[in-house]
């Protein structure tokens, strides 16, 4: 799983998959969930993410994988 946020346009995309994003749905104003074809969730895209989730800090806990940081 990657986050990605890019600060050029506030948004915020969660990769939950390495698969192609081959459907696309907006659950709400500026949240769309991408689906590959097989219909599994791969990722997760939020506009305007600084007004919908907090940016500053990111907990991560009991995760059974090995954690990286990449600086921006």
């Amino acid at each position: 799983m990657k986050l990605n946020y890019y600060p050029e346009t506030d948004s915020l995309y969660i990769d939950l998959s390495q698969k192609t994003s081959m459907e696309s749905k907006e659950i709400s104003e500026g949240i769309v969930l991408d689906y590959d074809a097989e219909g599994h969730l791969v990722g997760i895209d939020i506009d305007n993410a600084s007004k919908k989730v907090q940016l500053k800090e990111l907990i991560l806990s009991r995760l059974p994988s090995n954690v990286h940081t990449v600086a921006a």
